[in-house]
C-alpha cells in the first residue's frame, strides 16, 4: 500500500454503476458504530449546511491519482483531484478544507523535516510532492501546525477528519530486508504510528481548542481476499483507533464500506473498480471515485447531524 509516492500514483476505472448502487446497498445494512458512545461526544456541536470542514491526512484524502492511470492527471491543478472530503461536502453543503498532503507519514504530519514518503521529501531525495506541485490548500510548515492555526482562528469548523499512517508502513515496507513483514518491524511501526496519532489528536483538541467533531477515518484493504495485507490494515485501523479513541472522536469505516463490494470479486479490491487501475494493466492504491464515494459515505455515516 503506497498512498503517496509522487513516480508511482493514480484514479481509475470505476465498476459499472449497477454494482456501484449494489455496494452501497449493501453498505447500508452494516453498522457503523461510533468509536465513542460518551456523553461529551455526542454533546458535540452537529455538522450543518455551511459550516466548515477540516480534512486531514495523505494521499487518499487529497485525492492523489497515479501518474499512469488514463487519462493522465493533472498535478499542476489540485482541483481536478476530488477525494472523499469534496463528496461529503457537496452532500452537506459545507466549506471544504482540505489540506492533506500525498505521502504525508504520521511523523512528518507533525514535523517537515522527518521522513515522508513523498510529501515534504522521499526516500533518497529531499524533493517530495509538495515542493512540485501545488496541495488543495497552501500553507507554510506542517500540516499539524497548519491545522491547530486555522482552528483557532476559524471557529466555524464543526467537522476535523484524519487518515494517516499507511506511509509509515510504506516506508517500513521500502527500508527492511524483508519487505516489514516481521512482527517486531510492525510492531515497531504500530508503535510510532500510535504516539504520532496521540500527539496529533491531543494538539487538535488542547492547543487548537477544537471542540467539535472529529472523525477518524479507517483505511481500506487493498485486497480483502489476502489474510496478510487484511490482517496489516486492520492492525493499523485499529492502532490509530484506539490512539485517538481518549480524544473525543468518531471512526468513520472506510475498510467496511468497501468490503461488501468485493465479495463478488473474491474480495479483489482492484477488480471491483474500487481502487485504480495503471496503463500497464497493473493495480494501483489510491480509490477511483466509485471507491472514494463509499469513504465518503462512511464519513456521513459517522457524523452527528
Amino acid at each position: 500500500m503506497a498512498y503517496g509516492v509522487v513516480h508511482k500514483t493514480a484514479a481509475g476505472i470505476g465498476p459499472r454503476r449497477p454494482l456501484l448502487i449494489a455496494a452501497l446497498a449493501a453498505a447500508s445494512l452494516l453498522c457503523f458504530a461510533s468509536a465513542s458512545a460518551s456523553a461529551r461526544s455526542r454533546a458535540r456541536p452537529p455538522v450543518s449546511h455551511g459550516s466548515t470542514y477540516l480534512a486531514l491526512g495523505d494521499s487518499v484524502t487529497f485525492g492523489y491519482e497515479e501518474a499512469t492511470v488514463v487519462p493522465a492527471p493533472n498535478y499542476h491543478d489540485p482541483r481536478s483531484f476530488v477525494a472523499y472530503p469534496e463528496l461529503a461536502g457537496r452532500e452537506l453543503r459545507l466549506k471544504v478544507v482540505n489540506a492533506a498532503c500525498t505521502g504525508e507519514t504520521s511523523a512528518s504530519f507533525i514535523n517537515t523535516s522527518a521522513q515522508s514518503n513523498g510529501c515534504e521529501n522521499s526516500l533518497g531525495s529531499k524533493t517530495g510532492y509538495r515542493t512540485l506541485f501545488p496541495l488543495h490548500v497552501r500553507y507554510r510548515g506542517s500540516q499539524l501546525a497548519f491545522a491547530v492555526s486555522y482552528l483557532r482562528s476559524h471557529r466555524r469548523v464543526r467537522l476535523v477528519s484524519l487518515m494517516i499512517g499507511a506511509n509509515d508502513l510504506f516506508l517500513c515496507q521500502h527500508t527492511t530486508p524483508d519487505g516489514c513483514l516481521s512482527s517486531s518491524e510492525q510492531q515497531a511501526t504500530l508503535a510510532k504510528i500510535s504516539r504520532n496519532v496521540k500527539r496529533i489528536v491531543s494538539s487538535i483538541r488542547k492547543r487548537a481548542r477544537y471542540g467539535g467533531q472529529l472523525v477518524i477515518v479507517n483505511y481500506f484493504s487493498l485486497n480483502y481476499g489476502s489474510s496478510l495485507i487484511d490482517g496489516i490494515t486492520r492492525a493499523l485501523n485499529s492502532t490509530v483507533d484506539s490512539a485517538a479513541r481518549p480524544y473525543g472522536i468518531k471512526v468513520a469505516d472506510g475498510f467496511g464500506a468497501l468490503e461488501p463490494a468485493t465479495r463478488i470479486f473474491g474480495g479483489d479490491t482492484c477488480a471491483a473498480g474500487l481502487i485504480t487501475r495503471l496503463s500497464s494493466g497493473k493495480c494501483g492504491v489510491h480509490p477511483t471515485r466509485s471507491g472514494h464515494s463509499l469513504l465518503a459515505y462512511a464519513l456521513l455515516r459517522a457524523i452527528r447531524f
